[in-house]
């Protein structure tokens, strides 16, 4: 099943950004069989950095939320929240894929 994973970023935290992104940035590619894509999301206002955006292929999303709590950012304080949603593609490439 696929996964969309939203993270909304403390920016209390912001710092911890740039000092963990390093190893952030090495679990992404040992976990890439599990996230399929990811990056981050900035405000559309002032281009500040706002959080995160992850699609995941799991088994469950209890999988999908050890997948965040083991990211190098997840005890740093820098997520504010993390919402797990199934997703279905239906649209991809300008083609139906249903």
């Amino acid at each position: 099943m696929t996964y969309a994973v939203l993270f909304e970023d403390d920016e209390r935290f912001s710092d911890k950004r740039t000092e963990h992104m390093n190893e952030h940035l090495s679990f992404l590619e040992k976990n890439a069989a599990s996230i399929l894509s990811a990056g981050p999301l900035n405000n559309s206002d002032d281009g500040t950095p706002a959080g995160g955006l992850w699609l995941v292929d799991a088994q469950s999303a209890q999988n999908v939320q050890s997948l965040v709590e083991a990211d190098p950012f997840w005890p740093t304080g820098l997520r504010k929240s993390v919402t797990i949603c199934e997703w279905k593609q239906v649209f991809a490439n300008g083609k139906r894929q249903i």
